[in-house]
């Protein structure tokens, strides 16, 4: 784990998007993962920021965390049967 929580500072261009509120709906949720040995990556934290901003549902949210999840352990994509 990193010794610095530093996921404004690797990607602030995803934070511009948000006011106070937003970013700290983001942050906190995502400090507490670091806390536990998640590390960051760019498009959990991007996939978070279009939820909290309202740009996809919790539905599409959870989508996404799915394709993720397969693509880490490689799992096959499901095919509709």
């Amino acid at each position: 784990m990193a010794e610095k929580f530093d996921i404004e500072e690797r990607w602030p261009e995803l934070f511009e998007k948000l006011d106070p509120s937003q970013r700290d709906q983001v942050v906190q949720p995502l400090a507490g993962a670091w806390h536990e040995g998640w590390i960051p990556n760019r498009e959990d934290v991007e996939d978070l920021i279009d939820l909290v901003r309202g740009a996809i549902d919790g539905e599409e949210y959870m989508r996404r965390g799915r394709k993720a999840a397969e693509r880490q352990v490689g799992t096959p994509p499901e095919t509709g049967r």
